[in-house]
């Protein structure tokens, strides 16, 4: 069993429901980010599901300079609030250096550190620091068992809130795999343990200046980890993927949503141990 963590006032890990973190991939509007955070609360809480509610107020690491990346720290830390104080939803985003990680820790649930920066010990220990929860997306170059590293990183400060969440590994060229072994090997290590669904199933840079993906392959990689052994599952939607602003290959239709949730419900519920 992996260590309960606290955020906000729904639980992680431990012997705690299937835990779901989810949203649009980056604020595009406030319409869009209000309306899917009200969907996804209606959802989770038919289905008896906590929810973490996502969404990047910046998205640093994309494809093309001249691709969409969000309104930027402040106002987007101000949409965000205003999510967590309309509909009582915790929220967490992504950090990407050592100078928004406080202003960040000020206003979110939780914090998100990108898989491309998850070796980064700066960012590492002053996300620690805050002494929030903080979800580390393990890098697409990393092997599962190197991941004991990063968590002693993380908790060299006392802090010990911290999970790690899977999201693919490199396979040659604009590709993505899943190596489901990897699973039970970072639960191992004591923490709990997140499916990044949406983003396993990225073709990096697939589009030439944007990344594809095969969102076709959802409901079957999230069956799979749900029999596996996890946590919760992350997954990116959108009310209207093919018309979003980024990382619409791969991500969920908010219509979609309701029946995979309780399939991989079912599926984790019978093979818990």
């Amino acid at each position: 069993m992996t260590k309960e963590i606290q955020i906000a006032d729904t639980k992680l890990g431990g012997n705690n429901p299937l835990f779901i973190i989810a949203g649009p991939c980056v604020i595009e509007s406030e319409d869009i980010v209000f309306s899917a955070a009200k969907r996804l609360k209606e959802i989770c809480s038919s289905i008896g599901l906590p929810l973490l509610f996502k969404s990047s107020y910046d998205k640093a690491n994309r494809t093309s300079v001249s691709s969409f990346r969000g309104p930027g720290l402040e106002k987007g830390l101000r949409v965000l609030s205003d999510v967590r104080s309309r509909f009582d939803i915790p929220v967490i985003s992504d950090v990407h250096s050592v100078e928004e990680v406080k202003i960040a820790s000020e206003v979110l649930d939780a914090l998100q550190i990108p898989a491309f920066l998850c070796r980064q010990t700066d960012i590492i220990l002053a996300a620690s620091k805050t002494m929030k929860p903080v979800n580390i997306k393990k890098g697409q170059f990393l092997a599962p068992w190197d991941v004991r590293n990063i968590l002693d990183k993380f908790i060299s400060t006392g802090n010990r809130n911290v999970f790690i969440t899977e999201r693919g590994t490199s396979f040659g060229y604009n590709n993505l795999i899943v190596d489901f072994r990897g699973i039970p090997v970072m639960r191992s290590f004591g923490y709990p343990v997140i499916f990044d669904v949406t983003h396993s199933l990225q073709l990096p840079g697939g589009m030439g200046k944007s990344s594809g993906g095969q969102k076709e392959f959802a409901e079957p990689l999230a069956r799979a980890a749900a029999a596996v052994g996890i946590d919760g599952i992350f997954m990116e939607v959108h009310p209207e993927p093919d018309r979003a602003l980024c990382d619409g290959p791969n991500m969920i239709k908010l219509d979609e949503l309701e029946n995979l949730l309780k399939t991989v419900k079912t599926i984790y519920e019978l093979t818990k141990p």
